[in-house]
C-alpha cells in the first residue's frame, strides 16, 4: 500500500479560449530514456495549485518506476495552439492534457497514439472506464485518441439566501421555472443567473444542450457542419433570450469571460449559475458549502434524461500519448498509473471532478450530493458534444456568434431569429470546406 498524500484543493475552469499563440515545448526522451515530459491542462485556481497537486503524485511515479516526469502546466488560452504547433514539428511532449472536446481533432492530426486494444490491455482495459467518458476519446469507429482522467458535468447552482429572500421554495428544473425565478431574483441590482458571454468554450457548451434539447446537432450524420438548422437557431436564440428578452441575465455579463460570473454568484450578485467542480470552484470564490445549493440543469420536461432531455455536455480531459515518444513503455506505464483506483481519487478530489474510472467512484468521498449530480448526469442525461475534426473549429466560430449575439443584447439591438440565422449564417461559411 503507497503512502496516503495530502490533496492540494484547486478549481477546475475548464474554458477553452483559443487566442494564445505559443511554439510546442518538451524534450525528446530518446537520450534519456528514464525521462518522460508531461504538458497538464491549468485545472486549479493557478497554475502553482496544479504544481502543488501534481508534483507529489510525479515524485511517487518516479519512486515505483524509476522515471522522472518533467512537468509543465499550461494555461487554457495557450494550450490549444501549444499542442497544434507540437503536432505540426514534431516537438512535444511524451504526454499531455486535452480538453476532451478536441479529442477528435487533434486525432484527425495523426499525432496521438491511437488506444488499440493492445495499449488498452496495458492500462486496465477499457471496460475500466465509464462509458460516457470513452464517449469523448476520439471519432466514432476509430481507436480511441486519448483516455479519460478527470469528468465533469453541468449542473444548476443556486444562492440559498437569495432564494429564500425572493420567496422561492426549491430550485428550478424546466426553463420556465428559470425564467420565472430570474425575474424574482432580478432586483435592486441582482441578477437571475449568470452566463459568460465572452467565454466561447462556454458558450458552445450551452447552446450545444440547448441545441440536443431543441432536436439540433449542429453538425450532420456524415460530419458537415449544419448550424442553421431551426433546432440550432432556436437554441442560440432561447440563450440569448435569457438577457435580451426575459432579463435574467445582467448585460454586463456579455463582457464575462473566464470565472467571472462566478464571482457574482458568490457575492450574491447573481442567484444561478450553469456550472461544473462546484464544491472548489465556489469555495476559491470564497463561497461556504452551506452557501449554494445543487439540481440537475434544468430541461423541458423538468426530467433530465436523452435526446430533447439532454442537459449537459460531457465535460472532462483526456490524457493522450504523443506517436512520436521515444518512451512509449514509460508513457503507458504514466497513463495507468494516473488512471489508478489511488490516483484517480486523489486528484479528482483534488481538483472536484468525478473519476472516468468506474472502481474510483465508489469511494465515499464522491457520495457528495454536489457530486452525486455531475454523476447521475453523465451516467444518464449527458451528450458528448460533437466528435468531429473540425470540433474545435466549431467551437471558435459558433462561440464568437453566440458572443456577438449577447453583445447585441447588452446594446439593446434587437436579438431576432433572423439576425441569429444570419450569425450563424456566417459562422458555417468560416468552416473548412469538405
Amino acid at each position: 500500500m503507497r503512502r496516503v498524500r495530502a490533496a492540494v484543493t484547486g478549481v477546475v475552469t475548464l474554458s477553452l479560449a483559443f487566442t494564445a499563440t505559443a511554439c510546442g515545448g518538451g524534450d525528446g526522451s530518446e537520450s534519456s530514456p528514464k525521462t518522460l515530459t508531461y504538458w497538464a491542462s491549468n485545472q486549479g485556481a493557478s497554475l502553482e495549485v496544479d504544481k502543488k497537486v501534481l508534483q507529489p503524485e510525479l515524485d511517487q511515479f518516479e519512486k515505483e518506476t524509476g522515471i522522472k516526469v518533467k512537468l509543465e502546466v499550461i494555461p487554457w488560452s495557450d494550450l490549444l495552439n501549444r499542442i497544434l504547433t507540437a503536432t505540426t514539428s514534431g516537438q512535444g511532449p511524451d504526454i499531455l492534457n486535452i480538453g476532451n472536446t478536441w479529442s477528435a481533432s487533434l486525432q484527425s492530426t495523426g499525432a496521438l497514439l491511437p488506444w488499440d486494444a493492445k495499449n488498452l490491455e496495458a492500462i486496465g482495459g477499457k471496460d475500466r472506464f465509464v462509458d460516457s467518458a470513452l464517449g469523448s476519446t476520439g471519432a466514432p469507429g476509430k481507436d480511441p485518441a486519448a483516455v479519460p482522467l478527470y469528468s465533469m458535468a453541468y449542473a444548476l447552482y443556486y444562492n440559498k439566501q437569495m432564494f429564500k429572500d425572493a420567496g422561492i421554495a426549491k430550485p428550478p428544473t424546466t426553463w420556465d421555472e428559470v425564467i420565472a425565478a430570474g425575474k424574482k431574483l432580478s432586483k435592486d441590482g441582482k441578477a437571475g443567473i449568470g452566463v459568460e458571454g465572452s467565454n466561447l468554450s462556454n458558450n458552445i457548451h450551452q447552446v450545444f444542450v440547448l441545441g440536443k434539447q431543441h432536436g439540433a446537432d449542429f453538425f450532420t450524420a456524415d460530419g458537415k457542419p449544419d448550424f442553421t438548422s431551426d433546432g440550432a437557431v432556436a437554441a442560440v436564440k432561447q440563450y440569448i433570450d435569457l438577457m435580451a428578452v426575459h432579463k435574467i441575465v445582467a448585460p454586463g455579463n456579455a463582457e464575462y469571460a473566464q470565472n467571472q460570473s462566478l464571482s457574482d454568484f458568490a457575492k450574491d450578485k447573481t442567484g444561478m449559475v450553469l456550472w461544473q467542480t462546484p464544491s472548489q470552484t465556489f469555495s476559491s470564490q470564497g463561497m461556504a458549502p452551506e452557501e449554494w445549493g445543487v439540481a440537475p440543469a434544468p430541461v423541458p420536461s423538468g426530467k433530465p434524461g436523452q435526446g430533447a432531455q439532454t442537459n449537459s455536455m460531457v465535460a472532462g480531459i483526456n490524457l493522450a500519448v504523443f506517436k512520436n515518444t521515444k518512451n512509449l513503455d514509460g508513457a503507458l506505464k504514466f497513463v495507468k498509473f494516473m488512471t489508478s483506483d489511488e490516483e484517480q481519487i486523489l486528484l479528482n478530489k483534488a481538483y472536484g471532478s468525478v473519476p472516468p474510472v468506474k472502481s474510483a467512484q465508489k469511494d465515499p468521498g464522491f457520495a457528495d450530493p454536489s457530486l452525486a449530480v455531475i454523476r447521475d448526469t453523465l451516467a444518464t442525461s449527458a451528450a458528448a458534444l460533437p466528435q468531429v475534426p473540425e470540433e474545435s473549429q466549431f467551437e471558435t466560430v459558433v462561440g464568437t456568434a453566440v458572443k456577438e449575439l449577447f453583445a447585441d443584447a447588452a446594446a439593446g439591438r434587437p436579438v431576432t431569429t433572423e439576425s441569429v440565422k444570419a450569425k450563424l449564417e456566417k459562422a458555417q461559411q468560416q468552416m473548412p470546406k469538405k
